[in-house]
């Protein structure tokens, strides 16, 4: 009969293969263990942590350190940095000073080119080229009193999306997902919506950094019309589904030894997580983008454009349990013929984001969904110092605007306030960090307490700064 000794020990051919490091890492490693072992006693025995042969997803549904309403993010990113003085600020006073050159704003001052309009019961004033955002006010709480640290567009626009224009750091999404899971296991937690060429900065805007890979956004190029182009390589059209899932386990296994020997490297266990989630997603995301399911009356209502069809699939997502969504429009720098350009950019976005206000309201979706629009900076009160044509606005990060709507905010609202001239925050300022504490609180989450532990020390999104806006919260 054969023995314990001798089955605990029969020679193994991976066992051969070591190199000199691994095998005093592994003599090292083994003594250690033991001394853990005696320290440890019966805990290691009675452990709960996981039971054998099973595995928990990183995606996992997780609960957030409060009860909030909140339970979904649409970030709609206006690249580019859109004027609030022409949108959501507005400042009449600079009309009154004609062709002085005011030494307050650094130059001649460029009145705002489009009027305001009192809207909703709340009576919040909201630039005209937004008639149909203007109609769903009551829900939406606008912060006049933006600011962040440097006005170069892609430090800036990096800023907004992970509260670092320097560092690599996780984005907002990954951080949101890192915390809360997702809910449909089919479909990443985190999806960016962003037409090709409109990403300033790139992955760096929805990348994980040092988070886990299965935190990463995947990027989704809206531009194309088909499904299939959305979603390239997504189906195999040469093997059935379960050949696909044979080959899937046994490519699953193979990672998995070689894993092992890496001591679990994170972007081999990315890949795995990937080649998995993939496999997933073959059904559930081709029914989650295709808008064509949708009646053509809510079609119509988000319009037939670009941003139309980014706005209702983001809301399809969230309908379908994706957690963070980002819609990127791009576009905003408007160094000349601010009048002409502005028009133009709110006309792609107006109708789109309104219906999806409204959409989300009637399904009962809105208070569990915080949507929140804003760009990297905002514009100067003054012309555009290179006097390139038709007036513009140059870039401006002292003063701007961001918008926040469902989720537990409190709408109808205005929150701060820029200077007579829109030139400088000055009352409430809120900065980038504080903009961020306060999206994570509206999840239920206590920013200085969703940390990850990497190279020696605990980061967070908001780094060492930010507070919660309370005057935003319902």
């Amino acid at each position: 009969m054969e023995s314990m000794f001798s089955r605990n020990h029969t020679p193994r051919l991976e066992d051969a293969f070591q190199t000199r490091r691994q095998f005093l890492n592994r003599f090292g490693t083994g003594m250690g263990g033991l001394g853990l072992a005696a320290m440890l006693g019966e805990q290691l025995l009675t452990s709960t942590a996981g039971a054998a042969g099973t595995s928990i997803s990183p995606l996992a549904p997780k609960n957030p350190h409060f009860s909030a309403k909140a339970k979904h993010v649409i970030h709609i990113f206006a690249q580019g940095g859109p004027s609030h003085i022409d949108t959501w600020d507005p400042k009449p006073e600079l009309a009154k000073h004609g062709e002085q050159n005011i030494s307050a704003i650094g130059g001649m001052p460029l009145p705002p080119v489009f009027k305001f309009k009192k809207s909703g019961k709340s009576g919040v004033e909201v630039g005209e080229i937004f008639p149909k955002i203007g109609e769903c006010i009551d829900d939406v709480a606008v912060i006049r009193s933006m600011h962040t640290d440097i006005p170069a567009h892609e430090f800036a626009t990096v800023m907004m999306n992970t509260g670092s224009g320097r560092m690599v750091k996780p984005s907002m999404g990954s951080w949101v997902t890192y915390g809360l899971g997702t809910v449909n296991q089919n479909l990443p937690g985190f999806i960016a919506l962003a037409p090709g060429g409109t990403a300033l900065g790139g992955s760096a805007n929805w990348r994980s950094a040092f988070l886990p890979g299965a935190y990463q956004g995947t990027s989704i190029n809206t531009a194309n019309l088909s499904v299939e182009k959305l979603i390239e390589n997504l189906k195999n059209y040469h093997e059935t589904s379960s050949e696909q899932r044979k080959q899937l386990d046994l490519l699953k296994k193979l990672n998995e030894m070689h894993n092992e020997r890496l001591k679990r490297e994170a972007a081999l266990e990315a890949r795995i997580q990937s080649f998995e989630l993939a496999y997933q997603m073959q059904t559930e995301a081709v029914d989650a983008f295709d808008i064509a399911k949708e009646s053509q009356a809510v079609r119509d209502m988000y319009g037939d454009t670009p941003q139309g069809r980014q706005m209702l699939i983001a809301r399809r997502l969230v309908e379908k349990g994706v957690r963070f969504v980002q819609a990127w429009h791009g576009g905003w720098d408007h160094h000349t013929a601010v009048e002409k350009n502005l028009r133009t950019k709110a006309g792609e976005c107006d109708q789109a984001i309104g219906a999806l206000l409204k959409d989300l309201k009637q399904r009962g979706l809105l208070d569990q969904t915080l949507v929140v629009w804003n760009g990297e900076f905002g514009r100067t009160p003054r012309h555009d110092k290179g006097q390139r044509g038709d007036p513009g606005r140059d870039h401006h990060n002292k003063s701007f605007v961001a918008w926040m709507a469902g989720g537990g905010v409190k709408g109808g609202t205005v929150y701060g306030a820029s200077d007579e001239f829109g030139y400088n925050a000055v009352e409430n300022k809120v900065h980038i960090h504080d903009l961020h504490a306060t999206i994570l609180h509206l999840l239920g989450f206590d920013h200085e307490k969703l940390t990850y532990r990497y190279n020696g020390r605990y980061f967070r999104l908001t780094d060492v700064y930010g507070s919660v806006v309370k005057g935003l919260v319902a």
